[in-house]
C-alpha cells in the first residue's frame, strides 16, 4: 500500500503543488505577450458572487493586465485591468470603468466584489470605496476556468494574449465565492484573510517565461510603508 502511495505522489503534476507564498511576489521583469503566471482555483460550481483581492506594484504609465478569468466560452469572464487614472473590470464580457488615483511605486492593494443577485460591483483601493456600480446582474461564470496573472486572455486557457501586459510585481492573491463584507476586505488589506477558491498561503500555480518568485522587500498599509512579514 505505501509503495501505490508513493507512485500516485510521483505523477502528481509539479504545478499541482501548494507553495505557501507569504512575504513573497511574481516578478514580471518585462513587457512580453508570452510570459505569464497560471493559477489552478479551487471551483466546483458555477460562480454567482466572487471576490478578488491582490497587490500590484509597478511604474508602468499606461494600462496593465492583473488578473484575468476566462471561461470557454468568455475570455472576459471576470477581468481586472489597471490604469494610471483608472480601474476596469469586465463580468461576462460587460465592462465597468472607475476613475480612480495612481501614484507609481506604491503598493495598491486592489479588491473586486461582484453580486449576480443584484449585480452589484465594488471597487476597493487601498481600504478605499468606490461608487458602486451595476453589471450583468442575473449571470453566472462558468466552473471550468482558466486564470492567469500578467495578462489578458484572448483564448480560453490562456493560449493567445491581447495587449497590456504587466511590468512590476504581484502577489498577495485571494478569491473567494461569496461578496466580503467591509469588515473582511480590512482584514484582507491587512493580510488576514485567506481565500477559498485561491489561496496565497496556499497557491497552485505554473509559471510561463520568465516571471520570477521573488521576497518582497517593501509593503504599505494606508499608504505608510514598513518592512513586509
Amino acid at each position: 500500500m505505501a509503495l501505490c502511495v508513493m507512485m500516485i505522489l510521483l505523477v502528481i503534476p509539479a504545478s499541482l503543488a501548494q507553495e505557501d507564498m507569504k512575504g513573497k511576489v511574481f516578478l514580471f521583469p518585462k513587457e512580453t505577450n508570452t510570459d505569464y503566471v497560471s493559477l489552478t482555483p479551487n471551483i466546483t460550481k458555477p460562480l454567482e458572487k466572487v471576490s478578488v483581492c491582490l497587490r500590484s506594484y509597478t511604474d508602468l504609465p499606461g494600462t496593465c493586465s492583473l488578473f484575468s478569468l476566462a471561461t470557454p466560452g468568455m475570455e472576459e469572464a471576470f477581468y481586472i485591468a489597471d490604469y494610471s487614472l483608472s480601474s476596469t473590470i469586465y463580468i461576462n464580457g460587460n465592462s465597468t470603468r472607475f476613475i480612480t488615483a495612481s501614484e507609481s511605486l506604491v503598493w495598491r492593494h486592489i479588491c473586486v466584489t461582484w453580486d449576480s443577485d443584484t449585480g452589484v460591483v465594488l471597487l476597493w483601493i487601498n481600504g478605499k470605496l468606490y461608487l458602486r456600480t451595476v453589471s450583468t446582474k442575473g449571470s453566472s461564470i462558468a466552473a471550468e476556468t482558466s486564470i492567469v496573472l500578467g495578462q489578458r486572455q484572448n483564448t480560453f486557457e490562456g493560449q493567445s494574449f491581447s495587449l497590456w501586459p504587466f511590468v512590476g510585481e504581484i502577489s498577495d492573491v485571494h478569491m473567494w465565492d461569496y461578496v466580503l463584507t467591509p469588515d473582511e476586505l480590512l482584514q484582507a488589506l491587512h493580510s488576514n484573510a485567506q481565500g477559498n477558491i485561491i489561496n496565497w498561503n496556499a497557491l497552485r500555480y505554473k509559471i510561463k517565461g520568465g516571471i520570477l518568485v521573488q521576497p518582497k522587500f517593501q509593503c504599505t498599509y494606508l499608504n505608510h510603508y514598513k518592512p513586509c512579514n
